[in-house]
């Protein structure tokens, strides 16, 4: 980011830069920065806060002012959050059917999605498969698990898009089930380490690892922050 900025400079283009990371930023330096020490992926602050979003622009863009640089200032407010702990979230009850428990799960959790998209009008979903389709596909995932060769299961595409899918189900699913919004990673956590699609998806990725599937299938079914290698790691 700062070495575009720089370039664009040269264009005669002015820039300012919100910084996330202080050393990174410091290393690039850009001809004017706004460090905000805010959680990575959130940098105007904390969501549905407008005025204070607002703030932070005029006080980015009040970096034209300065007569030279590289200039680098700190937004006043730091923000704390805690990324990685999952939410403290209730999940409805299971579908009674006789379903696996985590396809149970997810059809338990469709109408919370359904109230989200409804709300918001978009839905990260659809890379390959329809929410209606995400039980399915984690009784697929549960066969992985269950020792099934991943390219036997009959996935209807990548399996990584696919395991995007339901993890971006999930989230979404917990929007409407939180009276505020997750913050950053919280989200995520909680699918990964509170949800039995978040630990299928998690066993099936270590099962296909440990089978020598190659590398960009296994690793990237889950973030790498979410990596947990025996459910000792995920407590």
């Amino acid at each position: 980011m700062g070495t575009l900025a720089s370039v664009l400079e040269q264009e005669g283009f002015a820039t300012v830069a919100l910084s996330g990371v202080r050393g990174q930023i410091e290393t690039t330096s850009p001809p004017r920065a706004l460090h905000c020490d805010f959680p990575l992926g959130r940098p105007l602050g904390k969501p549905n806060e407008p005025e204070f979003q607002r703030d932070v622009l005029i006080e980015a863009f009040s970096l034209l002012e300065e007569p030279a640089g590289p200039v680098l200032v700190d937004y006043p407010i730091s923000i704390e959050d805690d990324a990685d702990a999952p939410l403290s979230c209730v999940i409805p009850p299971s579908d009674t059917s006789d379903r696996n428990p985590a396809a149970s799960e997810a059809l338990g959790l469709l109408p919370a999605w359904r109230r989200t998209q409804k709300k918001y009008g978009r839905s990260s979903v659809g890379k390959v498969i329809t929410a209606e389709q995400v039980p399915d596909m984690l009784d697929l995932f549960t066969r992985i698990t269950d020792g099934e060769s991943w390219d036997k299961v009959g996935f209807p595409g990548n399996p990584i898009k696919i395991a995007a899918d339901i993890k971006n189900f999930y989230e979404e699913a917990a929007i409407s089930l939180n009276d505020n919004p997750p913050s950053a990673r919280s989200a995520e956590s909680w699918f990964v380490t509170e949800t039995l699609g978040g630990q299928t998806i998690q066993t099936a990725r270590i099962k296909m690892k440990e089978a020598d599937v190659d590398f960009d299938i296994w690793y990237y079914l889950l973030p790498m922050t979410q990596h947990h290698e025996s459910e000792q790691d995920s407590l």
